[in-house]
């Protein structure tokens, strides 16, 4: 099974979870590539594709955005994985999907999308940045889960070796029906 991993970062916290998400993918069996979405040609010859996202003030950056646009017909032929990074809740209260993802997987047929905490360094930060998160009173540190991340990849190429897919050969039933939008 091939898998491409693209992912959208903009101060490297979602490339690392991209790395680790692959890794896990690895470990399971399968050939994986990690590219940037600006650097990706095509999507052909990938069985799966992992489409990641940062989100800075509730929005996917552009280039996932773009990614999702420009390969959105070879797309829908294959198993699509969505996930957004960034979001920091607190006090175990959920965060909100972004507007952006519930559109990308309406136009990629996506199968799953799953929002991981990020992490939150103000040293990395420009002066705007720091001045929303200081609005916001978004809390420092790291809150991704890497145990959750490796987990769901593990889960990625055991559904997609077990061949579970719909009639219409879209995507994962089960994984539609549950799809966090």
């Amino acid at each position: 099974m091939k898998v491409l991993v693209s992912v959208a970062s903009r101060h490297g916290s979602t490339e690392e979870i991209a790395t680790a998400l692959a890794a896990a993918m690895r470990h399971h069996g399968a050939q994986v590539d990690v590219s940037a979405p600006e650097q990706v040609d095509e999507v052909d010859v990938y069985d799966v594709v992992v489409l990641g996202s940062a989100v800075y003030r509730s929005r996917w950056l552009r280039s996932a955005r773009e990614f999702a646009e420009r390969h959105a017909s070879a797309l829908r032929g294959r198993d699509v994985y969505l996930f957004s990074s960034g979001p920091v809740a607190t006090g175990g209260r959920q965060v909100n999907t972004s507007y952006d993802a519930c559109a990308v997987a309406e136009r990629t047929g996506a199968c799953e999308h799953r929002t991981f905490p990020g992490k939150l360094d103000p040293a990395v930060l420009g002066t705007g940045e720091r001045m929303v998160v200081k609005m916001v009173g978004a809390p420092s540190g790291d809150f991704r889960d890497w145990d959750a991340i490796g987990a769901w990849g593990a889960r990625i190429v055991a559904r997609t070796e077990a061949g579970e897919r719909d009639l219409d050969g879209v995507g994962s039933t089960s994984s539609r029906r549950g799809m966090h939008r």
